[in-house]
């Protein structure tokens, strides 16, 4: 199985999550050119924008052990960077926005949420 679809069957397996805890898909592998991607963007009830990166791996055994140790702190700035941006385009100034990581292996889906860079 190729990296594209191992990716893309976590990423369907975190939306499958968040819909079923009540969150709204508002667009998923959301690209900003050469800058990056982020790989869902999704809305609570309370109208919380959340922006989801995605770390998947068949085993928790990968090279670097968890999928979750490979987000880390660039790649929270880059998503951050990102989601500014997209906040910008969509003109939503004033939304409560928080960035979470769903990580995905075969002991099972975890989901953080509002990771920050301090």
């Amino acid at each position: 199985m190729n990296t594209r679809k191992v990716g893309a069957d976590g990423e369907q397996k975190a939306i499958d999550f968040l819909i079923a805890n009540g969150y709204e898909i508002i667009e998923k592998n959301v690209h900003f050119g050469k800058t990056g991607e982020i790989d869902i963007i999704a809305k609570e009830i309370d109208e919380t924008v959340v922006f989801v990166e995605v770390k998947y791996n068949r085993s928790a055994k990968g090279t670097f052990g968890e999928p979750e140790f490979r987000c880390n702190a660039k790649k929270i700035k880059q998503i951050t960077k990102l989601a500014n941006i997209y906040i910008y385009d969509k003109k939503l100034f004033g939304k409560p926005v928080r960035i979470d990581v769903i990580a995905i292996d075969d002991k099972g889906l975890r989901h953080y949420k509002n990771c920050l860079v301090m």
